[in-house]
């Protein structure tokens, strides 16, 4: 007669006797499974792992100095200074007049609260080696993982009869209003622009008016100049203690004020600017930068719009989902606004409707991947057993996805990336323990299979755990990996070493519970 040794037990044999006649096991099952749909309905998600790369400026202004003495008496000495700080990898340094900048970037993963606090810290301490007259350091923090856009809109001007309907000024200046709107939805990190057109002052000069009035662009630029300064209020105290204050109307208010700025004097002749130049009110045309949408047009050729896109980037560990979905929510609630306005745009980018897409077909595929697995075991271990090994996957990807959750880890194409790479592992702990339990009961007939259960389990476990802990031994070099590519696959060895200890305990716990339970029906 066959009995259980329970000295001898090992942590399998002790998880199969612990849970195989408890009450709550099937409980336990149940509420395993509602975690790992919480955890799948709760846990962030996003296209790619959000890298994080951090840094800081410092800037120090020294009006009326050259760059060269900025380099000397301002970067060389912050430079010196900065490298002793633990955690800076690259030190880049700009030297312009009146100002220099010294930019730090940190190594990634380091902490960037306290990086930057090291960072204004040091910079403190070594005030004295400003030089005289120089204006207070500016410490300005960087954080490049908030760069990366989840979503993009496109916004371009109605056209009516092939011409734009406003100008790209008025565009830019709608857009921007939307910007603000937009940047106070909840976990929402930067709001840019890109391709705007701010609104200036061009003045075109004939270069064969300026010859022959015998000028140079210095000459003009200097006039334009002495008009375009603020001039501040001057205040004062009289005798009788009144206040009074001077105040002088901008110079600048019309392209008609510019047109009439007296360049230069021919023979006592003024020489006004319209003489010369030609004068509009339009856009910065020295901003290079433009965007451009194609789009189909009725004839089926691709026509090329100029357009403003809006990017909007996250914190780092929300959901792109729920972001973007309050986003375009707002979107759609100014649709009819900017209609009116002869404004249109276009979702270009929906990081989150990937990121969304990309975890529903996960599931439909595990599920698949799971059908399969149940087919091919009907033929080799029967069929019970074969939905034993199948319910054994679902259970453990459960408890794998909550751990992530618990580690404030996203669900990512990487994340994913490693739930299929040890899928076809999963099941190899919950098979050993099946096929053991099968030999045991056809050699011990007469055991009570409660018995030959723990037994066969506890039998097994060593080399399960030994060969277990062989594989994740081969992901764990993964976690030293340093450098941007480090932290882009950092999910993969997190998830595929939880998901396999998750099936070693799924397989000592809960195979022999539900072996118990199909022997016990099958008599």
């Amino acid at each position: 007669m066959e009995n259980i040794d329970n000295k001898n037990l090992n942590i399998a044999g002790k998880l199969s006797l612990a849970f195989i006649n408890h009450p709550l096991t099937l409980i336990f099952g149940v509420f395993i499974l509602i975690l790992g749909y919480i955890s799948l309905v709760f846990m962030p998600r996003e296209e790619n792992p959000q890298i994080k790369v951090s840094g800081g400026a410092v800037i120090v202004a020294l009006p009326g100095a050259t760059p060269s003495e900025i380099q000397k008496v301002i970067i060389e000495p912050l430079e010196k200074k900065i490298k002793e700080i633990k955690g800076v990898e690259h030190i880049y340094s700009f030297a312009k007049d009146s100002v220099g900048i010294v930019q730090a970037q940190y190594y990634i993963g380091e902490d960037k609260e306290e990086s930057n606090l090291k960072l204004y810290d040091q910079v403190m301490r070594n005030m004295d080696l400003m030089p005289k007259g120089a204006m207070p350091p500016i410490i300005k923090t960087m954080d490049i993982d908030t760069d990366i856009p989840i979503a993009t809109i496109a916004f371009y001007s109605m056209k009516k009869d092939g011409k734009d309907l406003i100008s790209q000024t008025q565009l830019y200046k709608e857009v921007n209003k939307i910007t603000r709107q937009i940047n106070k939805i909840d976990n929402v990190a930067l709001v840019d622009l890109k391709g705007e057109k701010k609104e200036q002052y061009n003045i075109l000069i004939d270069p064969n008016k300026i010859s022959a009035y015998n000028l140079s662009l210095a000459q003009v630029m200097k006039q334009v100049q002495s008009l375009s300064l603020k001039i501040p209020d001057i205040q004062g105290n009289t005798k009788d203690k009144s206040l009074v204050v001077f105040g002088i109307k901008e110079a600048i208010e019309n392209t008609k004020d510019i047109e009439n700025i007296i360049v230069s004097y021919n023979n006592n002749v003024a020489i006004y600017l319209k003489d010369i130049a030609k004068v509009q009110r339009s856009f910065d045309i020295q901003n290079n930068k433009e965007a451009f949408l194609y789009k189909k047009n009725e004839a089926g050729n691709y026509e090329e719009i100029n357009q403003l896109t809006m990017s909007v980037s996250k914190l780092k560990g929300s959901n792109s989902v729920s972001i973007n979905e309050k986003i375009f929510e707002y979107m759609d609630s100014q649709k009819e606004n900017l209609i009116k306005k002869d404004i249109a745009f276009l979702i270009t980018r929906d990081d989150g409707y990937t990121a969304n897409e990309a975890v529903n077909s996960l599931v439909q595929n595990l599920l698949i991947s799971i059908v399969i697995i149940a087919i091919l075991l009907i033929f080799t271990l029967g069929f019970k057993e074969a939905m034993i090994v199948s319910l054994a996957v679902p259970m453990i990807l459960s408890l794998t996805l909550f751990c992530g959750f618990l580690l404030n880890e996203t669900i990512n194409r990487i994340t994913l990336f490693a739930l299929l790479v040890s899928l076809g592992m999963l099941v190899d702990a919950a098979i050993i323990v099946i096929e053991n339990i099968h030999r045991h009961r056809k050699e011990n007939k007469d055991i009570d299979i409660t018995i030959v259960s723990i037994n066969a389990t506890n039998e097994i476990g060593n080399a399960t755990n030994i060969a277990t802990l062989a594989i994740i031994m081969t992901f764990m070099p993964m976690f030293f990996v340093g450098g941007m590519m480090g932290q882009f696959m950092h999910p993969l060895p997190v998830f595929v070493s939880i998901s396999l200890v998750m099936s070693l305990f799924i397989a000592y716990a809960f195979t022999p519970y539900l072996i118990k339970k199909i022997y016990k029906a099958k008599k």
